[in-house]
């Protein structure tokens, strides 16, 4: 058995890199750290970390105990701050990276100003969160989820309709006229050109003029005037309102509508205040009934 004390200590040193960087952060003595991590090693039988004159290295063996001491002090962290009404309302936010760029994070100023005591940590990422690990509360994420166990609150239809820079779009009159332009792909995307086309009575296959796995970079490519991107109008919110793409085949053609995005959560977690709050300002900015995103929050 080891004290906690004693890899309070290692774990201070070997994340700083110096003993008396460690006795700083831990308001003791060099001395105490030294003759503390002699011990912890004197117990566990193998050297920590290699010595001179200057500075202290971790060895392999210290390295390989870091990993799993700084994973056990990180969860220990989280722990503390999910039941300690003194530790910030932290909101930890994953979210597919085109809406996060697109649309989220836009609005997020909006969201703080209104709730100044939350803090809101956002990451994003193509691989859904597995919520193993505690380190999120809520996923917004593009499709539908690949786990159970989750309450999935769909965020309402997106529109889905050819877009392209303005100089382009003298060029388009209706559907078939796309057949003669470089058509932008995304390939992550659910609805694809083939589906769109076929919406609009046309089999021929599309040519394809650049492919791109995120919806914001289809868009940038629109915008720079290397083709039609068929995206979603409400991650395109920015550039159609100031004009940087057009919407040429608008109230000329069939668009797709389909819910592309849903905010997750774990079906056996009760919610904590800031993702309510969250869910409740989602349901306003997107114009949804609020017991829609709320549901049994």
């Amino acid at each position: 058995m080891v004290p906690l004390s004693l890899l309070r200590v290692f774990e201070a040193a070997a994340r700083t890199g110096s003993f008396r960087a460690a006795s700083a952060a831990l308001n003791v003595t060099p001395s105490a750290v030294s003759h503390a991590v002699r011990k912890l090693e004197h117990a566990l039988g193998i050297p920590l970390f290699e010595r001179d004159t200057r500075q202290v290295r971790l060895t392999y063996e210290g390295e390989v105990l870091m990993r799993h001491v700084g994973r056990a002090f990180e969860d220990l962290r989280r722990g503390m701050d999910a039941i300690s009404a003194r530790a910030p309302k932290l909101l930890r936010l994953h979210c597919a990276p085109s809406f996060a760029a697109q649309w989220l994070t836009p609005r997020l100023k909006d969201f703080v100003r209104g709730n100044p005591g939350i803090d809101v940590r956002l990451a994003a990422g193509v691989d859904y969160t597995r919520f193993t690990a505690d380190e999120f509360d809520a996923d917004i994420v593009y499709g539908p989820p690949r786990q159970g166990g989750l309450v999935v609150v769909p965020l309402g239809e997106e529109t889905i309709t050819p877009m392209c820079a303005p100089e382009m779009a003298g060029l388009i009159e209706t559907p078939a006229d796309l057949l003669d332009l470089p058509l932008i792909q995304s390939d992550s995307k659910q609805v694809q050109w083939i589906d769109w086309f076929a919406a609009n009575g046309i089999e021929a296959v599309p040519r394809i003029g650049g492919r791109f796995d995120r919806s914001f970079l289809a868009l940038s490519a629109a915008v720079e005037g290397m083709g039609i991107a068929l995206e979603s109008t409400r991650l395109a919110e920015k550039e159609l309102a100031s004009g940087r793409l057009i919407a040429p085949l608008a109230g000329r053609s069939k668009s797709i509508d389909y819910v592309g995005h849903n905010l997750v959560y774990p079906r056996h977690t009760q919610p904590r205040h800031p993702l309510r709050a969250f869910s409740d300002w989602l349901a306003t900015e997107l114009r949804l009934q609020p017991r829609t995103v709320d549901g049994s929050l």
